[in-house]
């Protein structure tokens, strides 16, 4: 089965997972919709969604059911910038880039974080 790109709602319940693997339905829907008026049933059916697309996994052996990202953070947001590089940026990661940083105030430490990214891929050359 391949894996599907996440919605909105299903990366927040993802977050939720990659935090606290092991949750419970009420626990994520606890975590997603704290302050909101949502219904639980919303969040099972979409747990259920993200069994079938193979996005979570479920623990039937315990109760209340628990369940865990089937996805990792990193692999899952490297998808995301992928398709994102290649649909609005013409395949550019460097227009990606250069937008990401002039949209905003990147802190000193995110400043820092891309030199070493930049002085690490440029020793592999």
């Amino acid at each position: 089965m391949s894996i599907s790109e996440p919605t909105d709602v299903e990366l927040k319940i993802l977050r939720v997972l990659w935090q606290q693997p092991g949750a419970t339905a009420r626990q994520i829907h606890n975590a997603v919709h704290a302050n909101q008026d949502k219904n639980y049933s919303t969040t099972v059916k979409m747990l259920s969604v993200m069994l079938d697309k193979g996005l979570v996994h479920r623990n039937d052996s315990v109760r209340p059911q628990t369940f865990t990202a089937a996805v990792t953070r990193r692999k899952t947001q490297k998808s995301l910038v992928s398709k994102l590089v290649e649909r609005a940026f013409d395949g550019s990661a460097s227009s990606l880039v250069m937008q990401a940083l002039s949209s905003g105030k990147p802190s000193k430490e995110d400043l820092q974080e891309i030199r070493d990214l930049i002085e690490k891929l440029e020793q592999r050359e």
